[in-house]
């Protein structure tokens, strides 16, 4: 009887031993940066080079045109410009202006957030909304300073009208279009704990849609501005006393065109300090650490 074969035993593998290989040569894995490099990673430091660059343009550009009437110089507006703080009275005239502006856009922020919050709440309340952007919004908020004037007269009311008019429209499209972007699950998470009404619009939606409120309150402020220099420059003085666009307006029959220049600049520093200290600081504290922006 022949004897049963036996399976053959697998091959024995030899040690297999890797020797760690020295890195002290390679260096570091993080290369520092630069001073310029450090230097240009800061977004302050970009823009007010920006800044400089525009301001050696024009200096350029104005010295090249030799017209002073037209166009005057970078160093003579910045002269003209502290002539009128300390002497022109230019920081008390943007203090009336910034008031109005900010009187007529807290109305507008308001009855914009009645609006919306009535059309997501109801239908009526949508259609309304609908409604009233339709005809409203298409319709410049300078071209009812004349009515304005008829109803309220020659003061801050007829600003402060024709601010919300500025304010109301585009800041109500952009958060209705921020809530109707907001995703069913947000909505039925706050339904499912009993939210309705204002609350489900405070707990739920604001939040969820901040983003598109944040870019109709930026909006809404730059139209507000405008407006508020545009009507100023036709019937300017308003309570005995005149804002940005009345203190343009009068360097301007003076032929003071330096003053001019310096009366533009101040509006464009009140918007730069709007945007880059107010807004950037309330989307750094929401928006971007939430996550819901880069």
């Amino acid at each position: 009887m022949p004897e049963p074969r036996t399976a053959p035993l697998p091959p024995v593998r030899p040690e297999l031993t890797k020797k760690i290989l020295d890195a002290s040569d390679i260096g570091d894995v993080a290369r520092p940066l630069s001073s310029w490099e450090r230097l240009t990673n800061i977004a302050a430091l970009r823009r007010v080079a920006i800044l400089v660059a525009l301001a050696l343009l024009w200096q350029a550009y104005t010295l090249a045109l030799d017209n002073p009437l037209m166009f005057p110089t970078f160093a003579s507006t910045a002269v003209a410009f502290a002539d009128a703080i300390v002497h022109g009275g230019l920081l008390g005239k943007a203090w009336t202006s910034v008031q109005v502006l900010l009187a007529g856009y807290a109305s507008g922020v308001a009855i914009a957030a009645v609006l919306t919050t009535l059309a997501v709440s109801t239908r009526v309340g949508n259609d309304l909304l609908a409604t009233l952007t339709a005809m409203f919004n298409p319709l410049p908020a300078i071209a009812l300073l004349p009515l304005a004037m008829l109803w309220f007269g020659l003061g801050n009311i007829s600003l402060i009208f024709v601010l919300i008019h500025a304010v109301l429209w585009p800041l109500s499209l952009n958060t209705h279009s921020g809530f109707l972007a907001v995703s069913d699950t947000l909505r039925m998470t706050g339904r499912n704990c009993g939210l309705s009404g204002v609350a489900y619009v405070a707990r739920i939606l604001i939040p969820a849609a901040f983003p598109s409120i944040l870019a109709g309150l930026k909006i809404s402020w730059a139209f507000a501005w405008r407006t508020l220099i545009a009507a100023e420059l036709v019937f300017g003085v308003s309570s005995g006393s005149g804002g940005l666009g009345w203190f343009i307006f009068e360097n301007k029959n003076e032929l003071e065109i330096p003053y001019v220049f310096a009366g533009l600049v101040t509006v464009i520093i009140i918007g730069l300090l709007v945007e880059n200290v107010i807004f950037r600081s309330i989307e750094n504290a929401t928006v971007r650490r939430w996550g819901m922006q880069h």
